[in-house]
């Protein structure tokens, strides 16, 4: 598979690997959006090979991933894999208010609302004969999630303001950054529409677990912004290389894609060292950490707790680390303390090139501490076969 939506003009090593691209000037692209998106990691190729999978049948399929993880470009791979000759259109579902969305989704005849001068066909209509992608679906309100439920039940729309029912013949993808299973066990989501819309269910993983991409992502924007700032053959200095490979991306594809640009704009003599590149959550937590270390064992909020105090409470870091984990328990993340645990000890070892003293200094704790946890988290490839030492957490 190899698909340029737009002209490449990046390196001939980047133009080997599978590409996504946002069609020039796309209309109704979600611009906070990834703009690119690779499948060098076996992670991506396994995700690729399913939606393509999912893209020859006309199932419904729903999304699931991080905002910036590449939604939009995968729901436009559907699209042009299932042979559509419709159009393809996405709407953010969280970009209307509440009572501008009925109107919008389904359309309306003239007179069904005060404003409503004309009659106008909604996104339904409009995506016939092809897909529409409804991204941020579970912030859509509880009555549109019932209209929504009857017009993929029915296959027909019925505009506000009329009794007479529009045939459809559309492909709906959703997509969420948010737990919906859990949402429906708070009555925030219908049951009823989450099963129909995870007929076909894709996991998009974030891009800290598909390292592999990382690199030839960043060749790639190199090759998309470099000749926009007049600038020819920019590689990137091993040190930077580590660093990228190294780092956590919160921001997934997105942040990785400003980071790039940011690090041209600064870079000397065609080469992007480490302090070119704006790893902003990286030098911020690295800071705070190193401000005050605090035992293996304890929490993020203690954490949080026990920097705030050292430093007065006005550490930067430490207030977008609690923020961060507030906006991780409000959403309610399964297994909060493991993902923390597990994301903090595979930044550190691939931090550490790998090296279990390095880590665990960086981390200060033991080297047999560090040992158990990489076990724990299937980073030793001699850790015995469902070997889980005891917790850490007590």
């Amino acid at each position: 598979m190899k698909v340029y939506d737009e002209p490449f003009d990046g390196t001939a090593s980047a133009r080997n690997e599978d590409l996504l691209t946002l069609p020039a000037g796309a209309a109704g692209a979600l611009s906070i959006r990834a703009k690119a998106m690779l499948f060098e990691d076996p992670r991506s190729q396994r995700l690729l090979r399913e939606v393509e999978r999912v893209a020859r049948s006309d199932a419904t399929a729903l999304m699931i991933g991080e905002t910036g993880t590449g939604k939009e470009l995968i729901a436009r791979h559907i699209h042009r894999q299932s042979g559509r000759r419709g159009p393809f259109l996405a709407v953010n579902c969280g970009a209307f208010s509440e009572s501008l969305i009925d109107a919008e989704l389904f359309g309306h005849e003239a007179g069904a609302f005060t404003g409503a001068a004309t009659a106008r066909a909604g996104w339904f209509e409009a995506a016939d004969g092809g897909t529409l992608f409804l991204d941020e679906i579970g912030d859509l309100p509880l009555p549109q999630q019932v209209k929504l439920l009857r017009v993929l039940q029915e296959r027909q729309v019925v505009r506000l303001g009329s009794r007479k029912a529009v045939a459809l013949d559309v492909r709906l993808v959703a997509a969420t950054n948010i737990d919906l299973q859990r949402a429906v066990d708070a009555q925030r989501f219908r049951a009823d529409l989450y099963w129909r819309l995870s007929v076909a269910t894709l996991e998009l993983p974030p891009l800290r677990e598909r390292t592999g991409d990382v690199l030839p992502l960043a060749r790639h924007f190199v090759g998309v912004y470099g000749p926009r700032l007049g600038l020819a053959h920019v590689t990137f200095s091993n040190a930077a290389q580590a660093a990228l490979r190294a780092y956590a991306w919160p921001g997934n594809i997105r942040e990785l894609e400003n980071v790039v640009h940011f690090a041209l704009i600064v870079c000397r003599g065609g080469v992007i060292e480490p302090g070119d590149l704006k790893l902003v959550h990286a030098h911020r937590t690295s800071a705070a950490l190193a401000s005050a270390p605090v035992p293996a064992a304890a929490t993020g909020s203690d954490v949080a707790q026990t920097h705030a105090e050292a430093d007065g409470a006005d550490d930067d870091a430490v207030v977008d680390l609690v923020a961060v984990i507030e906006r991780l328990l409000t959403r309610g993340t399964d297994n909060l303390f493991d993902e923390l645990e597990g994301t903090l000890v595979r930044c550190a070892f691939r931090f550490s090139h790998e090296n279990q003293v390095r880590a665990a200094r960086a981390l200060g704790v033991t080297r047999n501490t560090m040992r158990t946890l990489l076990k724990r988290y299937g980073l030793l490839a001699d850790a015995a076969d469902g070997e889980r030492p005891q917790s850490l957490a007590g």
